[in-house]
């Protein structure tokens, strides 16, 4: 078990239903272990975008257009009001987007800010370039910690003597809860402090559970 309160940084797409998963096993880490998460935003759409026409044709009017909305609106929210403020916000779109089922549009970032307490003009975000920057610092802070062969999520955790080590993943249905939660996140401390570690995988044959 840990013993001292540590930080795991957790980077996500909204649009993302497996980073959904994983961010409510943190979410239910931090009520069972001395954990803080702090949340930061990658792009589905950044990571894509060079690897367009390799990506299944159902997915790429989606990575083109709508994929930069939500993720913008959690960037503005960032910038104005904190990590805090985007974790609030991340839990009340992916409620919408992946338990609801709600579009990914504007009336469902609405519905979230509000709920996030968050000024309803950040969903005007969505619709312009102006935070592409910070956007982009954002993922690349992330993924450069585990390099461009992954997706999201992305978890920075404690590694051995004070360093920091990155994973992406892990990819989990449903999520954990109560000491299954704690379990986990054991076990990704003790791989984080074995030197060299690197992967472990398997086939998916489950989709993501929404519960």
């Amino acid at each position: 078990m840990t013993a001292e309160r540590v930080t795991a940084d957790f980077w996500f797409d909204p649009a993302c239903p497996w980073a959904w998963m994983t961010s409510r096993w943190m979410v239910e880490v931090e009520k069972v272990r001395p954990v803080d998460v702090r949340w930061h935003v990658m792009s589905l759409a950044v990571l894509n975008e060079h690897r367009i026409d390799e990506v299944p044709e159902q997915f790429r009017e989606f990575l083109r257009v709508d994929a930069w909305k939500s993720v913008r609106v959690c960037i503005a929210a960032g910038k104005e009001f904190g990590d805090e403020a985007v974790g609030r916000l991340y839990a009340a779109l992916g409620t919408r987007f992946h338990n609801q089922g709600l579009p990914q549009n504007r009336d469902t970032m609405l519905a979230a800010l509000e709920e996030a307490g968050l000024p309803a003009r950040l969903a005007d975000a969505a619709d312009t370039d102006a935070y592409d920057a910070d956007l982009r610092v954002s993922h690349k802070e992330g993924i450069d910690k585990v390099g461009e062969d992954v997706g999201t999520p992305v978890i920075a955790v404690p590694g051995p003597e004070g360093t920091e080590v990155a994973f992406f993943g892990p990819v989990v249905t449903p999520a954990p809860k109560g000491e299954a939660a704690a379990r986990l996140w054991d076990g990704t401390l003790l791989v984080a402090s074995t030197p060299g570690f690197y992967e472990i995988k398997r086939t998916r044959t489950q989709g993501p559970v929404f519960d």
